[in-house]
């Protein structure tokens, strides 16, 4: 590590005023100026605590282009990394290849760097700063407790261990190799569920097809639990809002609760549907249970159990999904209290194939589903294997031909 050498972020800057900056003050970009479409807007919730999610763009919000021109200070483009400092203390974003737009605002709650392609690759120093050590160091200098806050001048201060430009996109090569086997892997999971969406939408052109309401199909629609939450590893996972997203369940932003707080039948079962019901932006969003693990959701979440004697649970856990943007809509409430009842859900109409086609489209949806959690438990086991390379890289511990051999070998 003799060429390693601690600089701070604000070294590391392009040269420019507008390279470090952060997002326009109070509501001058709030929500009455979000539209349909336009130029994005980076929020929170567009960046993660989690490496490899460079820049979560699912779920953008959009300003009109006379509204954006209005912070030129606070344009992100490829290369910039972006920043929390309200908040959740520590979550980094990268606007790289992958991003769907060229340019990017960030929001009021947001900072942004441009860092200098002469001393720092980006994608190095995306890694770098979303190592544990880096995250200990900002949320160390965080102020405030309730809401903790971090500035643009803190920023500034950080420090992090530099090798030679050469080796540090060597580390960020090999670690990319696996975010890049993850990202086809992301790929084949939602190819895999649109070509199963789209089985299932030509088998409904049948004669046999038919319309029923949720509730009559099932044995069990009921809301989650209350959670009594825990740090105790051998205790039950409890799923959140935040866990269903893209038609599927991410166990990251799971917690932990008592188990002997929850009653059996609200323990998940294989092919149970889970329905966000409650909430802004999350509320109607759908996922099929099919993992093997004991776990339950909260109180956000509805549980859809369906009656194998009544209809095929893995079609009409498809027949859900295709709803979604109808079950989107049905919430009620003020702004950041929107509803979804149970009962609305129950008397949601679902388009169902007849028996026969049920029985037809049940194999073919098994095998597209199963294709798809193969490679996102693949994915699993490369995050697992990033995380603990990243550390041991970005101290020098580790050499980079040897993580090149051990990712060689991982993928």
């Amino acid at each position: 590590m003799a060429d390693w050498r601690s600089v701070k972020i604000e070294d590391l800057a392009a040269p420019g005023k507008n390279s470090l900056a952060t997002g326009p003050f109070g509501s001058a970009i709030g929500s009455r100026f979000f539209r349909e479409e336009g130029v994005p807007v980076l929020r929170g919730s567009n960046l993660s605590l989690k490496v490899g999610d460079r820049l979560l763009d699912d779920e953008i919000v959009f300003v009109d282009e006379s509204k954006a021109d209005e912070f030129p200070r606070s344009v992100a483009r490829q290369g910039d990394l972006v920043f929390t400092c309200w908040g959740t203390i520590g979550q980094v974003g990268l606007v790289d290849n992958r991003a769907r737009f060229d340019r990017y605002i960030v929001s009021n709650k947001q900072m942004k760097l441009t860092p200098d392609p002469n001393l720092v690759d980006s994608l190095f120093l995306y890694y770098c700063l979303s190592s544990p050590e880096a995250l200990a160091q900002v949320q160390g200098m965080a102020i405030g407790s309730s809401v903790p806050g971090f500035n643009l001048t803190q920023l500034r201060q950080v420090e992090i261990s530099c090798p030679p430009l050469a080796d540090q996109k060597a580390i960020a090569e090999a670690l990319g190799v696996l975010d890049d086997k993850i990202a086809v892997n992301e790929r084949i999971a939602t190819t895999a569920r649109e070509l199963g969406l789209t089985f299932y939408s030509q088998r409904l052109h049948d004669d046999d097809s038919v319309e029923v309401a949720v509730e009559p199909l099932t044995t069990a629609l009921t809301r989650g639990v209350a959670p009594k939450y825990t740090d105790s590893s051998d205790e039950l996972t409890v799923l959140n809002q935040k866990c269903v997203r893209g038609g599927r369940v991410n166990l990251d932003p799971s917690r932990l609760t008592l188990r002997e707080k929850v009653k059996a039948h609200k323990l998940l079962q294989l092919n149970d549907v889970l329905v966000n019901s409650t909430g802004v932006g999350t509320l109607g969003r759908v996922a099929r249970w099919t993992l093997d693990l004991e776990a339950t959701v909260d109180s956000h979440i509805t549980i859809v159990r369906f009656n194998e004697d009544k209809v095929d649970p893995v079609c009409a856990g498809f027949a859900m999904l295709r709803a979604q943007p109808e079950i989107e809509a049905m919430g009620e409430g003020s702004t950041g209290q929107t509803e979804l009842r149970r009962s609305q859900v129950g008397e949601l109409e679902l388009i169902l194939p007849g028996p026969a086609g049920q029985k037809e489209l049940r194999p073919k949806l098994d095998a597209l589903e199963e294709r798809a959690d193969q490679a996102l438990r693949e994915s699993l086991s490369l995050a697992a294997l990033r995380d603990t390379l990243l550390p041991q890289l970005m101290s020098g511990k580790l050499r980079v031909r040897d993580a090149e051999k051990i990712v060689e070998e991982a993928v």
